[in-house]
């Protein structure tokens, strides 16, 4: 069991730390909806920081949770339209 929760660590750490570099905000960023999309990039990767630091506590249930949740987010702003991502990644729910 250890094992597949530090193999499922790694995968969700690297495919958060993935989205975040090729999701890009479509709306301009001083318009409401660009806001949005800022402030769902800073959760995302104040999930991916938080991960980090309960993993390197030594805290692999937190750090999973974490980088689900930043996960999500960034997932949401996908759905929603508030990012651009490249139509061969297989990153998204679209």
């Amino acid at each position: 069991m250890p094992a597949e929760l530090a193999e499922k660590t790694d995968r969700y750490e690297q495919m958060l730390a993935d989205a975040l570099a090729v999701a890009e905000p479509r709306p301009p960023a001083e318009t409401p909806l660009g806001e949005a999309a800022a402030d769902v990039v800073e959760m995302a990767e104040s999930y991916l920081e938080d991960g980090r630091h309960f993993r390197s506590d030594g805290d692999p249930v937190n750090a999973l949770a974490s980088y689900s949740y930043g996960y999500g987010w960034l997932d949401a702003g996908v759905r929603l339209g508030l990012f651009a991502v490249p139509d061969d990644t297989e990153l998204f729910t679209t």
